[in-house]
């Protein structure tokens, strides 16, 4: 394994724990919101919001996660670095800013139009 790979490793190792306590955070929030439900209608349009936003913000950090738990199997299986689509190099400079990234500058900017 490449050091660049070793870094990458390691960044992404770093970020799934930092989501991981993240969510368990959110997720006791969450609970913490359920369990101190008010009769006032207010609080609870309030507390109803609150709890979409922290299921919106769990369900992006779980697909983080799992672009994360990808990344750490290519790395795994030697296709760390390669673009899922047209196969070619995805770059040191793309995977240190983003090192879960799946496919090259070229093919990231057709796939977002």
């Amino acid at each position: 394994m490449d050091t660049w790979e070793n870094e990458a490793r390691a960044a992404l190792l770093q970020r799934r724990s930092s989501l991981r306590g993240l969510l368990r955070e959110t997720l006791v929030e969450a609970e913490g919101l359920r369990n101190k439900r008010a009769a006032d209608p207010v609080d609870e349009s309030v507390e109803a919001r609150a709890e979409a936003v922290l299921e919106r913000l769990s369900e992006r950090e779980q697909r983080e996660l799992k672009d994360i738990d990808d990344a750490l199997v290519r790395i795994a299986q030697g296709h760390f670095g390669h673009c899922a689509r047209c196969g070619g190099a995805i770059g040191r400079h793309r995977l240190r800013a983003i090192p879960e990234a799946r496919h090259c500058m070229a093919c990231s900017e057709e796939l977002r139009r």
